[in-house]
This record gives structure tokens, C-alpha cells and sequence, in this order.
């Protein structure tokens, strides 16, 4: 099996960093590129261009909608799908606000990486002033740069409580306790909107849980992929 990674919004494939060890027995693994386009729909079809044939999808935030969308557009390529500290909801009026004033901004505007504010709402509240994780974070973003940055608060997630139904692979919706950005009540959207699917909390994380919380992610990634690769064996 090969394991996609579908990382969120301005994160590089180091936020995988801490999984790849527990991660790598059960496959290859490889990573979406997220840095040139500005819509889901055109994100999904540039990661199913790169793709093997076939894989686990494992997408984190905004890459849980990329990998929603990877589903829909090649279902017959998703073995499983992860989503992790992720939604079905639309954007809000005040996100879409903040994505026009970036989309207005001047592409010489240097680009220093998210604030520190912004990071640190992310991370569990213990967590906020965790210097060398807010600096992890806001490194990712500085590696991916100011046009990545432009493309990615360009794009629009309108929703898709409504198309739920299609994901008819093996899904995990995993959440965290003290998610800040996404609601445990999102991930059970996800959760009733996704026949079959299996849910998990890890607690004392914040949204950014694959760098907060590796190993309790780990923890429930392993067995889940064990359970697919046993379908996939029978």
C-alpha cells in the first residue's frame, strides 16, 4: 500500500515528520503538493496526477477537503481515506473576508511565515507559548513562500455535508480534544455523513496534531491500517 499525505493549509511535508516511522511498515510514502493551485477541484487534480494508481489518503485540515475531492474525482483509486482535525463545513463570512484581502495583496509583499498569534490558536492552550513548536509551524509556511501562501487563502471550501454519501471507501475522522480551529461537533459531522466510518478523539491535543500528538495519532492510525490491509488481504 502506498500512504498519500494530504497536508493543510501551509504546512510542508515536515508536519509528517514524527509519523513517518510508525507510518512507513505499512508502505511508501508520499506527499501531495499543494503550493500552485488556488481551488480544491484543481489541487485534487494535480495530486491524481503525481499519484500512484492507488493509495491511502490520509489528509490533515484543509487537506482533508483536497482528499475529500481526490475521492470524488477517482474513488476507484482511494483503498481508505484518514481526515484528520478537518470538516464539511463552508467557509465563514470572515474567512472569506481575510482570503479577499490576501487575494488584493501585492505579490512583492515579503512573507515571513503566519503570525505568531494565528500559530499559537492553533496549538492546545498549555501549548500557545511554545516557542520552538510555534517556530516549527511557522517554518513550514516560510519553506513554502509568499505565492503558496497567495494560492492557498485563495482557495474556497464551500462545503460538502451534501456529498458525504459518495465516500463509500474505509474513512478514520480522527479529532482533537482541544481543537481551537475545528470543533469535536465538525469531525462528528463527518463522522454521521460517512457510512461505516470509524471516529477517534485524542486528547490533550490541539489542531495541529500531527505535530502536538504524533504518537497518540500513530496510536490510532496503526491498528485502522492494519484493518484495511487485512481487507485488502482477504
Amino acid at each position: 500500500m502506498t500512504i498519500l499525505l494530504v497536508p493543510g493549509y501551509m504546512a510542508d511535508d515536515t508536519l509528517w515528520a514524527d509519523l513517518r516511522a510508525p507510518l512507513a511498515p505499512f508502505g511508501p510514502l508520499v506527499h501531495a503538493d499543494l503550493r500552485h493551485d488556488t481551488s480544491l477541484e484543481a489541487m485534487a487534480e494535480r495530486v491524481l496526477r503525481d499519484a500512484p494508481p492507488s493509495f491511502i489518503l490520509v489528509g490533515f485540515s484543509m487537506g482533508g477537503y483536497v482528499a475529500r475531492e481526490i475521492a470524488r474525482q477517482a474513488p476507484e483509486r482511494v483503498e481508505a481515506l484518514a481526515l484528520t482535525a478537518t470538516s464539511t463545513r463552508p467557509d465563514t463570512d470572515a474567512v472569506k473576508q481575510g482570503k479577499r484581502a490576501v487575494a488584493r495583496s501585492a505579490p512583492s509583499v515579503s512573507f515571513a511565515g503566519l503570525s505568531r498569534t494565528a500559530i499559537a490558536t492553533s496549538l492546545h492552550p498549555a501549548r500557545a507559548g511554545d516557542e520552538a513548536l510555534i517556530e516549527r509551524v511557522r517554518q513550514m509556511g516560510v519553506r513554502l513562500g509568499a505565492e503558496a501562501f497567495r494560492n492557498q487563502s485563495m482557495v474556497e471550501r464551500p462545503g460538502d455535508l451534501h456529498l458525504l454519501d459518495q465516500i463509500r471507501c474505509p474513512t478514520l475522522i480522527v479529532a482533537a480534544s482541544q481543537d481551537r480551529l475545528r470543533s469535536l461537533e465538525e469531525s462528528q459531522e463527518l463522522h454521521a455523513g460517512i457510512a461505516g466510518s470509524t471516529f477517534a478523539v485524542i486528547g490533550d491535543s490541539g489542531h495541529m496534531i500531527p505535530i502536538e500528538a504524533p504518537q497518540a495519532l500513530a496510536d490510532v492510525l496503526t491498528p485502522w491500517l492494519e484493518s484495511v490491509s487485512a481487507l485488502h488481504a482477504s
